[in-house]
């Protein structure tokens, strides 16, 4: 996945913005941004502007703004708001903001979101690492930045990105009910820092958030088998997954999804509650 390339064609004082490179299997998101593009460009020559001209008043280079007009980068909110004045649009420019938004995301992770998006309920077992919507914004890099084979660093700050705006679930309303069991294992070691700890104690006072931990001297333990999530939806319908169950992929039949069910109703019972999970991410705290 190479979503990033640096851009030259800088002048002299200008600055020149990474942005992201559009995914080439993403077609969607290619679409809106092309037509972002198309609009930025017939704004631009409506105003009498070269690229070099608009690139110079922006601060940004002249190859920046060739790209972002030609469809092949995805420009962040700052140039967004830049090009609207430059050219004076008004606010319409300024106004695509939000459409660049979801398609500056990998796709896996937009479809990912909309489904929490539209989520009411919300139960979740992590294994090995802090679920994501639990997340710091350290914790996540630091995460990323062990993946192997190693991302680009512009690709890390994007699933960064992706991950941390993926929490405004936790602002929604109506609230969805929001339930997540962790290993004690995922408490310690060098990359949980007593910031992601204090993250974790001030998501659990929200009233529509139970966390629990599951110690690890636990005999019985019915999350054996790893990290799985389910998620239920107001009409009714549900998508559970399980790694290693199912090609670990997303399920939505009812005999997968009661087996997914099942195993997180057990685990949330032999998890310490959710009083008694506070205490020891409070204790381990304390010794961090």
């Amino acid at each position: 996945m190479s979503m990033v390339d640096d851009g030259t064609g800088r002048g002299n004082d200008a600055v020149d913005e990474p942005g992201w490179k559009v995914d080439p299997d993403d077609e969607s998101g290619a679409a809106v941004v092309a037509a972002v593009g198309r609009q930025i460009k017939t704004w631009r020559e409506a105003a009498g502007l070269r690229a070099g001209e608009l690139g110079s008043a922006m601060g940004y280079g002249e190859d920046l703004i060739y790209k972002v007009e030609g469809g092949s980068r995805i420009p962040r909110p700052e140039f967004m708001d830049a090009v609207d004045v430059a050219v004076g649009a008004g606010g319409k420019l300024a106004a695509m903001k939000p459409d660049l938004a979801e398609v500056r995301y990998p796709k896996k992770i937009r479809e990912l979101a909309k489904l929490e998006a539209a989520a009411v309920e919300l139960s979740a077992y992590g294994s090995h690492n802090i679920h994501g919507l639990l997340q710091t914004e350290e914790y996540a890099r630091a995460l990323f930045e062990m993946r192997r084979p190693a991302f680009p660093h512009d690709d890390v700050e994007r699933l960064v990105a992706a991950r941390v705006a993926r929490q405004s679930i936790f602002s929604r309303s109506p609230a969805p009910e929001l339930s997540f069991v962790q290993e004690e294992a995922t408490l310690g070691g060098r990359i949980v820092w007593r910031r992601q700890l204090e993250h974790l104690l001030e998501v659990s006072e929200l009233r529509h958030v139970e966390i629990q931990v599951m110690p690890t001297s636990r005999e019985e333990h019915a999350g054996m088998g790893g990290e799985m999530q389910v998620l239920k939806f107001k009409d009714g319908s549900a998508v559970g997954r399980s790694e290693g169950d199912f090609g670990s992929r997303p399920v939505s039949d009812p005999k997968h999804l009661r087996i997914i069910e099942l195993r997180c109703g057990i685990i949330r019972a032999q998890a310490l509650n959710p009083r008694e999970s506070r205490a020891f991410i409070e204790q381990v705290l304390g010794e961090t």
